[in-house]
């Protein structure tokens, strides 16, 4: 049988092995669907001229570079054991490499690999930290009935939190799609969770992973599952709730009851408030085919993190059908500081520099106003003449640069006056940031929202820090202009 292009594309994309090829510079030229579904790509296009090291996918990145370097001289290796890093986890693959020649010349390198994380940590005796699904919990599962027969239990869950291992959750959402079996399927981000791994320890971030799963897990156990995409990422399939007014009631109730979402969480000597960012779409009715599924899931959950997070997003067409990622995705740090502090050197005056920067605020903030507060503590909103609000309190409230919370009780004990010139109007959720000094305070920059609970994010409340000292150091903009 000839082998024509269409045929190899077909045999590589439906293999089950990541799959993958490089130049003599060791940089990715093509890769299989496998292989994107792995590392949760939704195109090639964000690795391709890119080497390892450019993904930042090793902990020690040495030994590929030197495994690869000899392939590119003609050896070939096979089954080498190594560690990559899966959404922040440190994953066991196996992978094998062989030169690519073009005639006598080698002009690149194929190569292919399988996570063999669960089977190596069961071979190895590694104990459970907790088992979520028993096998007579999975066996009502056409999927894992069969599965089971071949192999043990531990192999198919992840070890830490004991709901359903990344490979093992992806393949069964495959099956029920080969099997036209209509489900909705979710990605779920638990918020900031690197800050309790850098705050409180990895304990405190495995007992939070383990307590959200088992939680989640139950939540859904008549009509679900749940498995680990990798890190703090986590994957839902319900086939009870597959059109909108269901799934909207579902998320309603999973963020809104506090079973499992909005709720706190205790280890220790800690309280932790634990949130998520939620996208979701359903088979057949959003998608036909596991790589638009999955493709309108990550779409969703952007938007989510875009919305400022602690939410879930359910895909609808005429809403979501252009929404892009890259549209979605921020900029870099420098970039959008960049952009603030050439706008702030262009403009005059304080209102003149507030609209300025808001084109690059609305797009990194997600907010279509910006407040001020001068001297004479009243508030003001850049786009609304008529808003002006005693805030006279507002110092109570600052003991640094920045603060950031939902309009509550704190803000009610504490400046009564700021709290009720917010809920007047319906500002839920606010993000201040002092100009000036501890003994040169000039005023106030304010963010602010209706949604209650959004989750103020770090690079945010950075950029209106910097704003806020571009405008403090900026000379042009003196006591008189900022006085009200």
């Amino acid at each position: 049988m000839k082998m024509t292009e269409i045929l190899f594309d077909n045999i590589i994309n439906t293999a089950q092995d990541c799959v993958f090829w490089k130049d003599k510079e060791r940089r990715f030229v093509g890769v299989n669907q496998a292989f994107l579904d792995y590392y949760g790509f939704n195109s090639m296009d964000v690795l391709i001229g890119k080497t390892d090291e450019d993904m930042g996918w090793h902990n020690d990145p040495e030994p590929f570079m030197q495994d690869e370097l000899r392939v590119l001289q003609g050896e070939s290796t096979y089954k080498v054991h190594g560690k990559c890093i899966i959404k922040g986890e440190e994953r066991d693959i196996i992978a094998s490499k062989r030169p690519l020649y073009d005639g006598n010349e080698i002009v690149g390198l194929v190569g292919s690999f399988v996570d063999m994380t669960e089977v190596l940590r069961f071979k190895d005796g590694i104990k459970m930290s907790q088992i979520v699904y028993t096998e007579a919990m999975l066996r009502k599962y056409r999927y894992f009935d069969k599965l089971l027969d071949e192999i043990a239990l531990p192999q198919i869950l992840d070890p830490l939190t004991g709901i359903l291992s990344r490979g093992y959750i992806l393949d069964f959402v495959k099956s029920l799609i080969a099997n036209e079996e209509p489900f909705t399927f979710a990605i779920i981000d638990l918020d900031n969770f690197k800050f309790i791994n850098d705050s409180h320890g990895h304990a405190a971030g495995d007992a939070v992973l383990m307590g959200v799963t088992a939680e989640l897990a139950r939540y859904v156990s008549e009509y679900g599952l749940v498995g680990r995409f990798g890190g703090d990422e986590l994957l839902l399939i319900n086939f009870r709730d597959t059109v909108f007014h269901e799934k909207k009631s579902f998320f309603e109730d999973l963020f809104g009851s506090g079973k499992v979402f909005r709720k706190i969480f205790r280890y220790e000597d800690c309280s932790l408030f634990i949130t998520a960012t939620v996208g979701c779409a359903s088979f057949p009715g959003d998608a036909g085919n596991y790589s638009d599924l999955f493709t309108l899931i990550d779409k969703t959950l952007y938007r989510g993190k875009s919305k400022g997070r602690n939410c879930y997003i359910i895909y609808e067409e005429d809403k979501h059908k252009n929404l892009e990622i890259k549209q979605m995705s921020r900029h870099g740090m420098f970039s959008a500081m960049k952009l603030i502090k050439d706008e702030v050197e262009k403009a005059h005056g304080l209102i003149g520099t507030l609209k300025a920067v808001m084109p690059v605020l609305g797009e990194e903030i997600k907010v279509s106003d910006i407040y001020y507060v001068g001297k004479s503590k009243r508030m003001h909103a850049l786009y609304d003449a008529e808003f002006t609000e005693d805030v006279s309190d507002i110092d109570r409230l600052l003991s640094n640069e920045i603060y950031f919370d939902n309009v509550g009780e704190n803000m009610k004990l504490t400046a009564p006056r700021l709290y009720e010139a917010f809920s007047k109007h319906a500002l839920r959720s606010v993000l201040i940031s002092r100009i000036g000094e501890e003994d040169d305070v000039r005023g106030y920059l304010i963010c602010a929202g209706t949604r209650s609970h959004r989750i103020w994010q770090e690079n945010e409340r950075a950029l209106l820090y910097f704003l806020s000292c571009m405008i403090y150091d900026g000379l042009k903009i003196d006591d008189e202009e900022i006085s009200d």
